[in-house]
Order: C-alpha cells, then sequence, then structure tokens
C-alpha cells in the first residue's frame, strides 16, 4: 500500500484496518509506502501503527500471528510506480497483494484467493501469476455499496478482453513478487498506467492471469475518481500505452487504431457523461459475463 498527501486519515486508516484485522486471514506482513510528505495525522498513525495493530490483534485475535509492520518513508512523492517499486523491494514474502489507501478489504478477501496460490491444479501445468476479483463500488458509505465489476475469468476471453481493457482491478490484485520483478516491476514511465503496462509485460512473458467473480473489495467510486480519469494528460498518456502495446506486438495496428479512437474520446468527455458511460459499458460487461 501507498500512501500520500492526497489520502484523508479516515480512509487510510480503515484501508488499513480491513486488510489487516478484520481478515480472517490475515497477512504476515504489511508494507506501507509514505510516498513524500504527509499531514501530521497520518504521519502519527504510521509512527505508532506497529503497536497500533498489536493492540488490535491483542484485544480481538489474541491467538492469531501479529502482522510485521514495515514502513518505507519517501522523502518526495515520485508517483505510485515508483512507491510501488520501492515497497516491493521490502516484502519478504513471495506472494503480495496490493490495496490502495482510500478502498476496504472484504473479511475473506485474502482467505479467498489465497489458496489459489498454494500448489498447483492436477493437469494443470501453469500456476497462477496474477489474480484478480470484482470489485464493488462506493462513494461515501460503505454500507451502502454501488455497481459491481466483473471481470473474465480467465484463459482465451481474459486474454482478449486486455487487448481493450485492463485484465485485472489493480487495487484487488494478489501477485508474484518474482514475476513482477523479472520483468522489470512497475513501469516508471507511463503516466497513470503502470499497473497495465506491467500487465502487458506480464502477458507477454506467458504469465497466467485469473479473475473470481466474488466482490472482494469495495472501490472508493465518487466524483473525483471519474475525473482522474479523464482530461488532456489522462489522454495523452493513453495514446503513449497504446503505442508501446503496438510497439511490443501486444495489439494490432487495428487494435491500436480501436483503442485510441475509443479511449480518446472517454477522456475528454464531460465528467458526468463518463461517469454515465462507464457505468454503462460495465454493466453491460457483468450481464456478458454472467451470461456466458
Amino acid at each position: 500500500m501507498s500512501v500520500y498527501e492526497g489520502n484523508t486519515f479516515h480512509e487510510f486508516e480503515r484501508a488499513v484496518q480491513s486488510g489487516t484485522i478484520e481478515q480472517t486471514l490475515p497477512p504476515s506482513q504489511i508494507v506501507i509506502v509514505r510516498d513524500g510528505p504527509v499531514g501530521p495525522k497520518i504521519q502519527e498513525f504510521l509512527d505508532t501503527l506497529a503497536s497500533t495493530i498489536d493492540v488490535w490483534f491483542s484485544i480481538a485475535e489474541p491467538d492469531t500471528p501479529v502482522p510485521e509492520v514495515t514502513i518505507v518513508p519517501l522523502e518526495e512523492n515520485a508517483g505510485l510506480a515508483h512507491a510501488l517499486n520501492k515497497g516491493l523491494g521490502y516484502c519478504n514474502y513471495d506472494i503480495v497483494a496490493r490495496a490502495d489507501a482510500d478502498d476496504i478489504s472484504l473479511p475473506e478477501r485474502f482467505a479467498t484467493m489465497m489458496p489459489y496460490f498454494v500448489g498447483v491444479p492436477e493437469g494443470d501445468p501453469r500456476p497462477v501469476t496474477v489474480l484478480g476479483c470484482a470489485i464493488q463500488e462506493f462513494a461515501d458509505e460503505e454500507e451502502e455499496p454501488g455497481q459491481i465489476r466483473l471481470l473474465p475469468a480467465g484463459g482465451e476471453e481474459l486474454d482478449t478482453y486486455a487487448r481493450l481493457q485492463s485484465p485485472v482491478h489493480h487495487p484487488a490484485v494478489i501477485y508474484r513478487k518474482s514475476a513482477v520483478l523479472e520483468v522489470g516491476g512497475y513501469p516508471e514511465d507511463a503516466g497513470r498506467f503502470e499497473d497495465y503496462l506491467l500487465w502487458e509485460r506480464l502477458m507477454m512473458h506467458n504469465a497466467r492471469f485469473m479473475n473470481l467473480p466474488q466482490p472482494l473489495v469495495l472501490y472508493r467510486a465518487d466524483e473525483q475518481a471519474y475525473e482522474r480519469r479523464g482530461g488532456s494528460q489522462m489522454s495523452r498518456d493513453e495514446v503513449q500505452l497504446q503505442r508501446q502495446f503496438r510497439k511490443d506486438g501486444f495489439i494490432t495496428p487495428m487494435q491500436y487504431f480501436r483503442n485510441v479512437t475509443m479511449r480518446s474520446v472517454y477522456r475528454l468527455v464531460p465528467t458526468k457523461l463518463r461517469a454515465k458511460v462507464y457505468r454503462s459499458v460495465v454493466a453491460r460487461r457483468n450481464q456478458n459475463i454472467e451470461d456466458d
């Protein structure tokens, strides 16, 4: 998890709680990268987090091992890709779960996802490299969740989908650190698309991707979230990403033209229209996946 000055204390504390003491299968380690200076309340929370988590577990789960807490302080904000690459260097285990500092991991998230990384099913020679899951939107109150976002489960359908959209929800994935490091980690020159370019590189190296249909993460999708998806800079980053995909042979020239045309328009329409269009597309995609 990475935290920066744009996060609020309440959202950050809630994200940490949901990913530790509230999990039916708590993590062995929590690594938080402080991406540049943060507000005094968040800094105090980081300074005392190890003892805070120790108290949480001693009260609620006294027989459960307390996760090791690792704080990685960066003096300057250098972006999410850089922060996550730094954080990976401090992860003591090969299986790493991602989380955002304003989202909520539901209690069964790790218990549901971790078994896919233990052993290889009979007749299946390729272990899972990246495992995602459905996410459910919420705006202000987590007790009032909104639209669920499904993704194809895997195989050829997911490979085809990845040529148009990101194949997994980044704030909800669990992956193998060794595989991510093998392809160079998160690209730090991809604008807001560091995760999508990472998935492309992993797929080009024959990594196996899967998605679970259960929504295991509540994803904060307020108006600001849709606003961040738009604008001229986001559109330029999109074109740069698609050019890289075409150069790498991940997409064809026709797919490049389709993606740039569709997604550039989406980035440049007004925020309210963008949100409406996106929710409509998600609803149609969900229906198609459920029908399959």
